[in-house]
């Protein structure tokens, strides 16, 4: 499989698409998911191109993973989370619905199940809190 110049990720990355942006260094963005599953699910993807975890670079992959676990750690604190669901598919067959690799970093609470997956969009300002919240939690750069 090919990597799709028009994925809607692409489209961010290009800034052809809004999103809310939580975290970004020159190889990663961060952004909060416009469907979330949970209260403060943020998506972590490369800059680089790479349909899945299947043909990305190793480089971009440790990048990636690093990218992963600060906002991993930013998302739980920000928002006094129980614990994190990170989530990552590949292939339609894996789950994979978007083909730009990317990791699901969802805050969890006791008690609480994930929120089917619906197409059900947030409201703008709820995804903008949660992203202020979330950056006010990562460490200084």
């Amino acid at each position: 499989m090919t990597y799709d110049d028009n994925n809607v990720f692409a489209k961010i990355l290009r800034g052809e698409l809004p999103c809310h942006k939580v975290y970004e260094t020159d190889q990663v963005l961060a952004f909060m998911d416009v469907m979330p599953r949970g209260d403060g699910h943020v998506l972590v993807i490369p800059k680089a191109k790479a349909r899945n975890l299947l043909d990305a670079d190793p480089d971009d992959l440790a990048q990636l993973a690093k990218a992963v676990q600060t906002v991993g750690k930013a998302a739980k604190s920000a928002l006094s989370a129980d614990g994190l669901t990170i989530q990552q598919f590949n292939e339609s067959a894996g789950g994979q619905v978007v083909f730009h690799i990317h990791f699901h970093v969802i805050p969890r609470f006791e008690g609480v199940a994930l929120k089917p997956h619906t197409g059900q969009m947030e409201k703008p300002e709820v995804l903008a809190d949660f992203a202020s919240k979330i950056r006010n939690a990562l460490p200084e750069a």
